[in-house]
């Protein structure tokens, strides 16, 4: 019996070696796959301003930020039916229910009529003064998800009332794909897949304690995303929320290229912007003394698989050997989890702030010299980066795919490392030693990016002409065809 113990034990560590090998290969090829056919769309069809024609929307390979549409709202607004498992609640929301408010409350304010179905909440529903929202709760299925049968219903009644749907809106499996089946105007959006997670679980059980059990998660991850591969095909179109999943959609999913798009996450650029007023007034408020040479901020979920047992390592290693870094580092934590108590063991250079309101977050990054996200987990595109990008400020982050692949594409934006102490120690000392000046031109590069691509403005315009395209009256209307690309009003130019 010790025998086949040992030899499961040796194949699952070939298996885990094989994987992340196969997951770096992947990160690589991704990022020259990204340079060289960005490269191509400059000098080829794709761009009208040197070929003077347009081209298909859905024929586009990379992400439709990069387009240029027009800023004033269409001429045909559309009736959007959104699923979505909750509707966020003041700072309680993940990611994909920020970015379905977000887009949405964009949408509505554009002239959309907006009908969100969606579970009901314990909690006060939040009131949108904005727009023409409307939404339809129900109460959760016992597992605690947006119940289906309910939802549809309510969905069917409101599609036969006047006016039907223009186009149906998926957050991820908001509406599973048995009743997505053969629906042709519906989009689902993907803020992570099964297949991202098999990076995030090596990586994870590589770094797990000697006396920590292996979670028996890699069997179950690799049938999930057999799972994927299956019922994927069964929604009509798919919007990837980063480059990486976009090619992984293609090419591990198998989903034809003209149905699958790319749209990347944005977020409210009039709240997260550069503010040195805001600056200084948060860093006296929350006791950074004016002797600081360096401000490095965490947020978000201070949980173990958003890499904060590495960080607190990390940090607990270069204050324990750097006199440097005692006197003049400190480190700003805000959001909710357990090793928010861990962090204040580190000292009065780490200052603990809790969960905050998007108001207070947006000082919260004007106050930094650094954002800093250890993340284990390669899902998606998360928004604290952008928030910080937005406010001008240098970002690092974990080197997996769909962030080097879309945020952190070069030095000149911020740093990456791998998800070991060591490399993020190597990450700190590079950051310490490049010091104020070095930092804030990388802020101001990252803030130029994200105001290409990672607004809520591009992110709207982008997911309007996509939703106007494929909906369900024709996309030629009024000798308008919203399926090209550029109309009369766009700019016509690639970003």
């Amino acid at each position: 019996m010790r025998k086949d113990h040992c030899s499961g034990s040796v194949h699952f560590h070939l298996l885990c070696r094989f994987l992340f090998a196969f997951s770096v290969l992947s990160s690589v090829s991704l990022v020259f796959w990204s340079q060289s056919s960005a490269s191509c769309i400059d000098e080829a069809a794709l761009n009208p301003e040197k070929r003077n024609e347009s081209f298909h929307l859905l024929a586009f390979p990379s992400a439709l930020n990069q387009l240029s549409f027009s800023a004033k709202p269409p001429r045909r607004l559309l009736k959007v039916a959104l699923f979505v498992k909750r509707w966020p609640h003041r700072n309680l929301a993940g990611g994909l229910e920020r970015h379905a408010l977000t887009l949405h409350l964009a949408l509505a304010r554009r002239g959309h009529e907006i009908h969100v179905f969606t579970t009901k909440s314990n909690a006060t529903f939040p009131r949108h003064n904005d727009g023409a929202m409307s939404f339809h709760q129900t109460p959760p299925s016992p597992a605690g998800y947006l119940n289906q049968g309910l939802a549809w219903e309510q969905f069917q009644t409101e599609n036969a009332t006047g006016r039907p749907f223009d186009v149906i809106h998926s957050e991820s499996v908001g509406l599973l794909h048995g009743r997505a089946r053969n629906i042709s105007n519906l989009a689902a959006s993907w803020h992570g897949i099964a297949y991202e997670t098999i990076h995030s679980d090596v990586v994870q059980d590589l770094l797990r304690g000697p006396d920590e059990p292996r979670r028996p998660t890699i069997t179950e991850r690799l049938s999930k995303v057999i799972e994927e591969v299956k019922f994927f095909p069964h929604y009509a179109h798919h919007v990837a929320t980063s480059d990486h999943v976009g090619d992984v959609l293609k090419r591990i999913y198998m989903i034809p290229e003209e149905r699958v798009h790319i749209v990347v996450n944005g977020v409210d650029e009039s709240i997260y912007r550069p503010d040195r007023k805001m600056r200084e007034e948060f860093r006296r408020k929350v006791g950074v003394p004016d002797r600081a040479s360096l401000v490095i901020g965490l947020a978000g979920r201070l949980v173990k698989d958003k890499g904060h047992p590495l960080m607190f390592e990390a940090l607990k290693q270069v204050f324990g050997e750097e006199e440097r870094f005692r006197r003049d580092a400190f480190v700003l934590v805000a959001g909710d989890g357990p090793w928010g108590n861990r962090y204040k063991e580190l000292g009065r250079n780490i200052i603990v702030l809790g969960p905050l309101e998007q108001s207070e977050l947006a000082k919260f990054y004007n106050s930094l010299d650094v954002y800093l996200n250890p993340t284990l987990r390669a899902q998606g595109l998360d928004h604290t980066f952008i928030e910080a990008m937005l406010s001008g400020v240098a970002i690092a982050g974990t080197r997996f795919a769909s962030i080097t692949g879309s945020l952190i594409v070069g030095s000149d934006v911020g740093y990456t490392f791998l998800p070991t102490v060591e490399s993020l120690k190597e990450s700190l000392h590079k950051i310490m030693k490049d010091g104020k000046q070095v930092l804030s031109k990388k802020g101001e590069v990252a803030r130029s990016r994200a105001l290409r691509l990672f607004t809520a403005t591009k992110m709207a315009a982008a997911y309007e002409r996509l939703f106007l395209c494929i909906s369900k009256e024709p996309a030629v209307k009024d000798n308008i065809d919203y399926c090209r690309y550029p109309l009369p009003w766009d700019s016509g130019k690639l970003k």
